[in-house]
């Protein structure tokens, strides 16, 4: 019997949160309270009678399950079941089985029968099942719906007056995409009712107007929120001017409960605001996770299941709020005294701490905000669920994201490329990777490869924008860049290309803005940079900058404007502003300003620097070439069970064996003078197959063959190696896991010198066509690919085409926790792999090809 916690907290199509579980014998009370609470009609269309109670020998058989071939899950709220859904495998080891579900009347029609479908097929796919049969009356139009809409390929047959469905349930892309916009369309909604409450209650504001609730609680009331805002206090009739209530129950419409108590109190909370129907909590009160004790950690799961259970979501704890600008809502419930002005763009910070510094950071820069969330702990709510929001959101254009951590790196580099494409998004994200799996000792020593003991080079600070660029994200060092990007996109339109036009009246300051240029990858123009005299007034200058906007060999525009002589101009004259708001206001390209003269108009990007104006229009310039380029696809290939991505090229490595196995696998290979070892841990297998030391005399076929045949026989595929390959140029390919994007495959040229540098090319996986193209072109020393100094160009397609195999496996086969081909003979006929190192051990957790759940 399989022990895999299938338990999960699922988002409905309404944005309420359920919970889904393996049945469990002592359900059998709550399945009977569940059924009599059924319409006939929910009775006769699952049950094809009027099945008015459940006989005792049914309901014995419905809540004992082996969880292989009949399995059953559960939705429930709080103790209370609202669904069942089940298969039944149709005799012994048949990969067909039998799948039904039913729900509750007052829950139908709300997803919950796409999620039982989602949860079951992956539970038949682990025990062998491939394939699911249904039965359904014709009239249950909603079941066939679920079944007609889940992205399989459904049979359907009509005999005996039912509908007999038949589908394979394997993952495909139509399934996925059809998941992941239910997915998508549950959390924008489930994000929607925190920032558009209805009314808000607020638990902790002091009645002396002391302490975090009491400053919330005046920030609600002064910021102008449009709804009904409800002190709850335990003792008091008034509290900061509005009258306090008992409990939230005393009151309706609270879709939003702000919670500044204790830790210790917090439990109580929950339990208030779930009987009031409360949706959302924001969870300013800290003590949780961040303390770094057991106690804070437990306390803080404790809030977020507790929450769940009863349909909530929380955003925290130790958060600074949420905010909702928008006219018709008004809502600040911050530590934050003032919002910036509405604007177009989302904000979402990880950082409870800095909120505030960045609330009032873009107040300055004049960044107006279409809303905000802080994180803190993030235990539900985050960024991932912000970018589902703000997707189609129409009040937002720019996302902006300070974050400290990936929760589902995966799922977020899934968005980015999505939502990038529709809505630029600019994220400070650290550049750090972990240390990689370690390797216990097995058999007999061998060195670790230097992924396995984490000197692995990985994606370096280069790689790692790289790869944010390539998914469609402005990845930005500091705070200040995110607010220099954040301005320009929410002020300019795009720039159609690269080429730049330079206006100044300092001829040091264009100097250095087309020295900027040069270093950020712009080109400038011809005939640029422009100088005009220190002593022109605004009218001069601005005629001159006019004629640079309409220049067509000009694509974006650098204004540096250094202050004239004391007394020199008259005030008209010396009015720049009003002139570069003419040009950068009123044209199709952006233009950057660093002026020294006066502060320039809202909608103008001004900088203190050339080099910090250059450097976000660098930026931006690099988003807008992501867009002009199509995305790709992801090329079908034959299977990769067998990991025939080294198969292809003469090496085939062992699934993971248990360690005694393990150890006799190397014992024969031994006796046969094989080029393979493993180590084992138990959990975790390495296999490492070096050509260099190789002893077999790999002429004599029939050896090869008897070899490879004992360890085919004993331990599955084992190790097929090629000899007397001609030489070709060395290439390295890569597999790591990148802690923002999941595994990542790169691609370089051999040699010290390049892995000194970092010369690789990086994209996560799984990889489009171009995508595999580009990065045999991307390294640095990647012409001699392509035939440097007169010699033979290689077979780049070749190369191309192993690295989309590297990206299959590694998507398919989450085992694969890290993969080395190193070297890689490419040649004009092919290529060969000569030595490769997989680390294989329990699969990484991979939440975005699993059933949905929070």
């Amino acid at each position: 019997m399989t022990t895999v916690d299938r338990s999960a907290d699922v988002l409905l199509s309404d944005g309420t949160t359920v919970h889904l579980r393996r049945i469990r014998p002592e359900d059998a009370a709550g399945i009977v309270a569940m059924h009599s609470r059924f319409s006939e009609r929910t009775r006769y269309l699952r049950y094809f009678s009027p099945y008015p109670r459940i006989p005792e020998r049914d309901l014995k058989r419905f809540v004992n399950v082996d969880h292989d071939a009949r399995e059953a899950f559960v939705i429930e709220t709080g103790d209370r079941i609202l669904a069942v859904g089940r298969y039944e495998r149709l005799g012994p080891e048949a990969p067909d089985a039998e799948v039904a579900f039913v729900v509750e009347d007052a829950y139908q029609g709300r997803g919950i029968g796409s999620v039982l479908l989602e949860h079951l097929a992956a539970a038949a796919r682990d025990a062998g099942i491939s394939r699911f049969v249904a039965e359904v009356l014709p009239e249950n139009s909603p079941m066939l719906r679920v079944f007609a809409d889940a992205g399989y390929l459904i049979q359907r047959q009509y005999a005996d007056g039912v509908v007999h469905l038949a589908f394979p349930i394997a993952l495909t892309e139509r399934s996925l995409e059809v998941q992941w916009r239910r997915e998508q369309r549950a959390e924008a909604r489930s994000i929607a009712r925190l920032l558009s409450p209805r009314g808000v209650a607020v638990y902790g504001a002091s009645a002396s107007g002391h302490g975090i609730g009491a400053a919330i609680l005046g920030h609600l009331r002064d910021g102008g929120f449009t709804g009904a805002i409800h002190p709850i206090h335990p003792s008091a009739d008034t509290v900061g001017g509005l009258p306090a209530l008992r409990s939230a129950r005393l009151a309706e419409g609270i879709d939003l409960a702000v919670v500044a108590v204790p830790p210790e109190a917090v439990p109580g909370v929950v339990e208030d605001a779930a009987a009031a129907g409360v949706h959302g909590l924001v969870v300013v009160s800290a003590g949780f996770a961040e303390t770094g004790t057991g106690s804070g950690t437990a306390a803080e799961h404790e809030l977020t299941r507790a929450a769940h259970a009863v349909g909530m979501r929380v955003v925290g704890p130790n958060c600074l709020g949420v905010a909702n600008t928008h006219e018709g809502v008004r809502l600040n419930a911050t530590l934050a005294p003032r919002l910036p002005l509405p604007g177009r763009a989302g904000f979402f910070s990880q950082s409870g701490a800095l909120g505030v510094a960045l609330l009032a950071e873009a107040d300055r820069r004049g960044l107006g905000l279409s809303s905000f969330v802080s994180a803190g702990n993030r235990a539900d709510v985050s960024g991932n669920d912000l970018l589902q929001y703000w997707e189609d959101d129409p009040a937002t254009d720019v996302i902006l994201l300070y974050l400290e951590s990936f929760g589902n790196p995966r799922k977020f580099a899934r968005l980015a490329r999505r939502i990038g494409r529709t809505k630029p998004i600019v994220a400070v994200a650290s550049a750090a990777r972990p240390t990689g799996a370690t390797v216990l000792s097995g058999a007999r020593s061998l060195p670790a490869p230097s992924s396995v003991t984490g000197t692995a080079p990985g994606p370096d600070r280069a790689g790692v924008a790289a790869l944010f660029a390539h998914a469609g994200v402005i990845r930005v060092d500091t705070v200040a860049e995110l607010f220099d990007v954040g301005v320009l996109l929410a002020h300019q339109p795009l720039p159609a290309g690269r080429r730049v036009g330079i206006v100044g009246n300092s001829t040091a300051l264009t100097r250095l803005a087309a020295a900027a240029c040069v270093d950020g990858g712009l080109v400038v123009a011809h005939g640029y940079p422009q100088d005009v005299p220190p002593g022109a007034g605004a009218h001069d200058f601005g005629d001159v900058l006019a004629d640079a906007a309409t220049d067509g060999e000009v694509d974006a525009l650098v204004v540096a404007l250094a202050p004239p002589v004391p007394g020199q101009l008259s005030d008209e004259d010396a009015d720049f502003a009003t002139a570069l708001a003419s040009v950068a206001l009123a044209g199709d390209k952006p233009t950057v300003v660093t002026s020294l003269v006066d502060k320039m108009p809202a909608g103008v990007p001004a900088y203190p620097s050339v080099e910090e104006a250059v450097r976000a229009l660098a930026r931006v310039a690099g988003y807008a070439d992501w867009l002009r380029r199509p995305p790709g696809t992801v090329p079908e290939v034959a299977t990769v069970d067998s990991f025939d991505v080294l198969a292809a090229y003469g090496i085939q490595v062992a699934p993971t064996l248990p360690a005694e196995s393990a150890r006799e696998a190397v014992a024969a290979a031994g006796r046969l003078g094989y080029p393979v070892a493993l180590k084992s841990s138990g959990e975790a297998l390495r296999h490492r197959l070096d050509l260099g030391a190789v002893r077999l005399d790999l002429t004599d076929e029939s050896a090869v063959g008897r070899a490879y045949t004992e360890l085919a026989d004993r331990f599955g595929p084992g190790v097929l190696v090629q000899a007397m390959v001609p030489p070709g140029v060395a290439c390295v390919v890569e597999l790591v896991e990148d802690p923002a994007f999941g595994p990542v495959v790169g691609f370089g040229l051999g040699g010290v010198a390049t892995d000194l540098l970092g010369d690789r090319a990086w994209r996560p996986a799984p990889l489009t066509d171009r995508d595999a193209a580009a990065m045999v072109d991307e390294p640095r020393a990647a012409p001699l690919l392509r035939g440097y100094r007169g010699a033979e160009p290689v077979d780049r397609e070749a190369l191309a085409r192993l690295l989309i195999r590297v990206g299959r496996l590694a998507d398919e086969h989450p085992e694969v926790r890290e993969l080395r081909l190193n070297p890689v003979l490419a040649r004009a006929d092919g290529l060969s792999v000569l030595h490769a190192e997989v680390v294989l051990g329990p699969p990484a957790v991979r939440p975005d090809t699993a059933p949905r759940h929070l």
